[in-house]
């Protein structure tokens, strides 16, 4: 498993991680770019999520470049542990966020029909921060599957 793409401490993981923080952003500034989004618990709800997902990715990107530079073998059993239960906390919250924010959208746009009816909600910027969310879901869920099998392979 040490040909495993994505592990810790090589440029897979660096990119995974970087791909999971630029999209947890993105979505974060395209909610919070919306006016009137704190009036829904789901964007709320988005926002906090992707927050801790770009933290922890931003973390473990740094720890990345770190052991990169430094050329430092990151897989030891604990911190293994410690990253393949951060990653599947975050991958399980991003992804329970994105569900629901694209929830609260699809009832706004197809079932209820408010963004006809009221042109002042951007409904747009919702969609856009929701697929956001779930592009870094993909990421995060790559990550978290990576990490489950270099822990088993110890």
């Amino acid at each position: 498993m040490t040909g495993l793409a994505g592990r810790p401490g090589t440029s897979g993981g660096l990119a995974l991680r970087a791909g999971q923080f630029v999209f947890a952003a993105a979505s974060i500034c395209a909610m919070a770019s919306a006016p009137g989004f704190t009036n829904y618990t789901a964007f709320c709800y988005l926002i906090a999520s992707m927050g801790l997902q770009a933290l922890w990715s931003l973390g473990l990107g740094c720890l990345d470049c770190y052991a990169l530079i430094l050329r430092r073998d990151l897989q030891q059993a604990f911190l293994m542990s410690l990253f393949v239960v951060g990653d599947w906390v975050t991958a399980i919250l991003s992804f329970a966020a994105a569900c629901s924010a694209a929830g609260v959208v699809v009832l706004f746009e197809r079932d209820a029909y408010f963004c006809r009816r009221d042109p002042q909600l951007p409904c747009g910027r919702f969609e856009v921060a929701a697929a956001f969310a779930f592009l870094c879901c993909t990421f995060s869920a790559a990550s978290a599957l990576v990490m489950f099998w270099l822990l088993a392979s110890l």
